[in-house]
């Protein structure tokens, strides 16, 4: 009991306290309703070390890959063999590459380039064989260039015209020897062509049209 004619209670103090953690428990239940799940947590003024060191090992590898995208194809493969050598230890002798085996695609087609496809080529195809295939589609096949160069040893050679000598009219409207561009007195041949394919000996019906004097070359031995 206190003076001046005022009451007071040993409990109030207890309400007081009571009130006051009610409401620090209803804001913190609050807090947690509104909390989105993307949300981070909240931290004080200074970040923790663990949370700095994520936040920097985050930014560092934004800026790495960025780096990365901005260099060709050599530029990274050239940072790659650099950072593997200064990790690792070694020469960039070790990773010299030897170009004895190296082949263009024109290679390619003509180790497997042939006269003629069947179903039987055509089956266990790699990516090779494919390749020639693609170019063999790309011919055409009505009239033959043909190489007379050694008609007296009886040895011809006939290859499908291609899309600039057909749109010249090579090998139809000129004759179609390739050393020949003569256009008068054309006469069309169908040849049995047979040839010797990937250790195979195969035959073709071929037609081409030769100038008079292509003519006799080709049938030199016929007469």
């Amino acid at each position: 009991m206190h003076g001046h004619g005022g009451y007071d209670s040993d409990f109030s103090d207890d309400e007081q306290v009571g009130e006051s953690n009610k409401r620090k428990k209803r804001t913190i239940e609050d807090d947690l309703l509104l909390k989105k799940p993307f949300q981070k947590e909240k931290h004080g003024k200074v970040a923790h070390k663990q949370v700095a060191a994520e936040l920097l090992d985050r930014e560092e590898a934004r800026n790495r890959r960025f780096h990365l995208i901005a260099m060709d194809a050599y530029q990274r493969h050239t940072k790659f063999v650099n950072d593997y050598i200064l990790y690792y230890g070694g020469k960039k002798e070790d990773f010299r590459r030897l170009g004895e085996n190296d082949k263009t695609d024109m290679d390619v087609i003509r180790e497997n380039h042939r006269f003629l496809w069947n179903e039987e080529d055509e089956m266990d195809m790699n990516w090779e064989k494919r390749l020639a295939k693609k170019y063999y589609d790309k011919l055409f096949k009505e009239y033959c260039i043909a190489d007379l160069s050694r008609y007296k040893e009886n040895k011809f050679g006939f290859r499908w015209r291609v899309e600039k000598e057909v749109i010249s009219g090579k090998g139809q409207f000129f004759c179609g020897n390739k050393c020949c561009d003569k256009k008068e007195d054309l006469k069309s041949w169908e040849v049995n062509f047979g040839y010797i394919e990937h250790g195979e000996k195969r035959n073709a019906l071929v037609k081409l049209r030769l100038c008079k004097e292509c003519s006799f070359k080709l049938n030199f031995h016929h007469r």
